[in-house]
């Protein structure tokens, strides 16, 4: 099986999420996002894909989150505050050919794995 992961290696949850699906004999490809970066349309796909809105995928703690007033922005002005600042979306995200799941909690991917 294959999978990609949307990774922040900083990101304990991220790491152990890799470490599982390392460990489950799946090829995994890592995409760091923090370099890469997004597309708005990668993004909408990536959320349609995974069931959850923009707003149900931002990184409500990060302190960018609150200093950008998103908490009562559109998930259209979500989106925007994503592809500019990349570190507003929730990690990780896990895709493979049976679907894509947020791993919070990490428990998430064994449904497409």
């Amino acid at each position: 099986m294959d999978a990609t992961i949307y990774h922040n290696p900083r990101c304990s949850t991220s790491r152990k999420t890799l470490e599982k699906l390392e460990s489950a004999g799946v090829d995994v490809t890592v995409v760091k996002y923090l370099t890469e970066g997004w597309t708005r349309e990668q993004l909408t796909k990536l959320f349609a894909d995974a069931g959850v809105t923009a707003s149900q995928a931002v990184r409500k703690r990060e302190a960018l989150y609150s200093e950008l007033g998103l908490a009562d922005a559109s998930d259209d002005a979500i989106l925007d505050a994503m592809v500019e600042h990349p570190v507003l979306v929730e990690r990780p995200f896990v895709v493979t050919d049976k679907g894509t799941r947020l791993a919070r909690p990490i428990d998430g991917v064994d449904e497409i794995l």
